[in-house]
């Protein structure tokens, strides 16, 4: 401890020791004066005014401290503070005024921080600020703020300061020592006492909490106290003095099990035979020293070579001068003749010389042994990844779509997803709402409907229904009103343009394919939705859409030329495209993105290019009788389904032929769907299945789609042995509508 002279007063004695030792007290010290909390100030007390020598002695003092410019001013601030503060101090003070210094100095010594801690809150319910979570912090190193509070704005991180702020921190601040810097909002906090002897007390090895003891005296709750009674004072029940009946049982069931030999006793383990591993070789190793590799097995005789050999394996004279006039390294050592019986069978004249090369065969000739490559049926299988990692997919049953009396032949959904279309033999077309299952409306039909399709411009409200010999356009209604009004004034317009047309058109008139019809709102039709109706000459079995919504394609049963047509809504207009088709026309499709045509016939499947007019490519998936087909989104690939239960994926860019060909329906294929956003594809068939599968198309053209089957729907049953008809994907959600020949339409989430 440093002396100072005795001129100098308590005050400054006082004021200099603590300058001094917050510079310069190791930091064990520090944490034990400050804990020992604050003392009442010595300025407190009275003391005579310094003298001058004292003063200076006390500003001589400074100069032993290793400061640099700004401490050595930052503490003659200091020293000139102290000496104001001596001459109020000094100054004569009242009674009243030593009564208020008394009693705050025993309110300071009587003050207990940790007595108002246990009204407030813990530090665990304090409102976190920063709401980022549990990350790394490292992350916002290169950004202005260092999280978000709890309305979502940015904390800014807090000013740092330069390496002589943070030194004249460490040399003024006396809670430095104990100052951390909080990572999550980049405050400053100062350590408590209490954090203090704890991580004092982590150091040292010892227990975290203060005042803790390992060995108190161990004190038994429940039986330090003797009983002089029992708790019970019953007497013994009579069963506990007779055996046990149950015990008895056991033993003779154990017995007669013995007797019966069907429980054995346990015999001992036999101990392995033990061996000499380094014995001599024996005679015998030593008399084949190689690996002994035995001879190959001689040819079995043939038909051929029996006395009475069948009639198709004896030589007619042609073939018999042929063998006699030939070689004998090239020919049959023998030639086949028929004997009435075995014992008029000659002596075989090469017996001798075949069994000699057979003897110089296994004399002179080296053996050699083949290793047989054994594979397992396991491994020539293609590594597929599990369903479960190409979710989602269809998995349960959600809904069921209850209403037709006859058999479904056809679904289609709205290209937002919010209305299902069907018809049924029952002469009705049924919009249904898809959230609810509810039927909405339900239209008359004049005939047996055959196809249904959803128009595939969002702004008009047409469905389309092919039935018997003819094709409705009905304006369902079920959208927005702005829309109805404007599908109903689009078809207007487009009769308009057609009557001008024929007015202005000469005398001459070509044999129009089909026959336009317009319904007025006279017309008791009108009120159930019909707006146009196009008569063929046959009876129509699909139609389809364009991707714009414009055109529109038909398919009538029957060979010929006149079996497909392709038609114009807002010119009213149709036309076959085709001079002369061979085959019966199936099913018909526009490509998604590209002028194509898809012409499915039994066997194959045609792509004509609309604007040049001309057959691109003809594809050939090796069925019997196509049923169905649909193209992929991309339009690259597509898939066939037939009646002979094969599904065949054609890669258009690869080969004219299948690259994929499955079977797993047991009966025939009805339709193949695919979905427009999930790599999915469907097929159903009359076997009541709806099978799912996970076809992914690679934009990288070197990669080959990966097909994989994820799931088999079954619900529906069979009806006069038709089973599912028709399947329809979700536009939006990886959902399958199914409908069968049972009168119901599921849906399968």
């Amino acid at each position: 401890m440093q002396d100072y002279p005795e001129s100098l007063s308590n005050t400054c004695r006082e004021s200099i020791r603590k300058v001094l030792d917050n510079r310069r007290a190791p930091r064990g010290e520090m944490s034990k004066r400050k804990r020992d909390g604050p003392s009442v100030p010595e300025r407190l007390k009275e003391d005579p005014e310094p003298s001058e020598e004292a003063l200076e002695t006390h500003f001589d003092l400074k100069d032993e401290l290793v400061l640099d410019a700004d401490d050595e001013e930052s503490d003659n601030e200091s020293l000139e503070w102290e000496e104001s503060s001596e001459e109020v101090d000094n100054e004569p003070a009242e009674e009243g005024e030593h009564s208020n210094l008394e009693e705050e100095k025993e309110q300071v010594d009587d003050y207990d921080p940790w007595d108002e801690a246990e009204y407030t809150d813990t530090s665990d319910e304090e409102e976190l600020r920063n709401t980022v979570g549990n990350i790394p912090l490292e992350w916002y190193e290169d950004y202005p703020h260092i999280g978000y509070d709890l309305d979502g704005k940015r904390i800014l991180k807090p000013q740092q300061g330069d390496q002589l702020d943070e030194f004249l921190k460490r040399m003024d601040d006396p809670n430095y020592w104990r100052t951390i810097t909080d990572s999550t909002t980049g405050k400053e906090t100062v350590l408590t006492d209490e954090d203090i002897d704890l991580i004092e007390n982590i150091q040292r090895s010892q227990y975290p909490q203060p005042g803790f003891d390992p060995y108190e005296p161990y004190v038994d709750l429940y039986s330090h106290e003797k009983m002089v009674h029992p708790v019970s004072n019953a007497p013994p029940s009579k069963r506990s003095f007779l055996p046990s009946l149950w015990e008895r049982k056991k033993l003779v069931k154990l017995v007669r099990g013995i007797k019966l030999g069907i429980i054995k006793p346990i015999k001992k383990p036999e101990k392995p035979q033990v061996y000499m591993l380094w014995s001599s070789e024996t005679e015998n190793d030593k008399l084949r020293p190689h690996q002994f590799i035995p001879a190959p097995k001689a040819r079995l005789p043939g038909h051929g070579e029996s006395y009475n050999p069948p009639p198709e394996y004896l030589p007619s004279d042609k073939e018999r001068l042929e063998w006699e006039g030939s070689s004998v390294k090239d020919r049959r050592p023998f030639i086949p003749t028929k004997y009435p019986s075995l014992r008029l069978v000659p002596r075989y004249e090469n017996f001798v010389k075949e069994r000699f090369d057979r003897c110089l065969d296994l004399y002179l000739c080296p053996r050699q042994t083949r290793m047989r490559i054994q594979v397992e049926p396991e491994q020539l299988l293609p590594q597929l990844p599990k369903p479960k990692d190409l979710q989602p997919f269809p998995t349960t049953e959600a809904i069921v779509y209850e209403g037709h009396s006859g058999m479904v032949r056809s679904i289609a959904v709205e290209n937002e997803g919010q209305w299902l279309a069907s018809v049924s033999t029952d002469n009705t077309l049924r919009l249904w709402e898809v959230d609810t299952g509810k039927c909405i409306k339900v239209v008359p039909l004049p005939g047996k409907p055959s196809s249904v399709e959803f128009i595939t411009n969002v702004k008009m409200s047409i469905v389309s229904v092919a039935f018997d010999d003819s094709i409705l356009l009905i304006n369902h209604g079920l959208t927005d009103k702005l829309d109805v009004i404007s599908t109903d004034a689009a078809l207007v317009a487009s009769g308009e343009g057609e009557e001008e047309e024929g007015e202005r058109g000469g005398t001459e008139t070509k044999p129009k394919p089909v026959e336009w019809r317009t319904y007025t709102v006279t017309d008791e039709e009108y009120s159930n939705g019909y707006r146009l109706s196009l008569k063929h000459y046959k009876t129509v079995s699909q139609v389809t859409w364009h991707h714009k919504g414009d055109y529109f394609a038909s398919v009538t049963e029957g060979g010929g030329s006149n079996t497909t047509c392709i038609h114009q809504l807002s010119k009213r207009q149709s036309q076959n495209p085709f001079k002369s088709l061979k085959g019966s026309v199936q099913k018909v499709l526009f490509h998604p993105s590209k002028p194509l045509f898809f012409v499915a016939t039994q066997t194959y499947v045609k792509v004509y290019d609309l604007v040049k007019q001309e057959l691109v490519k003809k594809l050939t998936p090796g069925v019997k009788w196509i049923s169905s087909i649909d193209i992929h989104p991309k339009g690259d690939n597509i898939i066939i389904g037939s009646y002979d239960k094969r599904l065949c994926w054609i890669d258009m860019d690869l080969s004219t032929r299948p690259y994929k060909t499955l079977r797993h329906h047991r009966q025939a294929i009805r339709q193949v769907i695919y979905h427009r956003s999930y790599p999915l594809f469907a097929s159903c068939s009359d076997d009541n299945t709806v099978i799912v599968c996970h076809g992914m198309v690679y934009s990288d053209l070197m990669q080959n789609p990966l097909i994989v089957p994820v799931k088999v729907l079954r619900g529906h049953t069979s009806v006069d042995t038709l089973g599912a008809l028709s399947c329809a994907f979700h536009p939006s959600q990886p959902w399958v509508f199914s409908a069968g020949a049972d009168s119901l339409i599921k849906l399968y989430t």
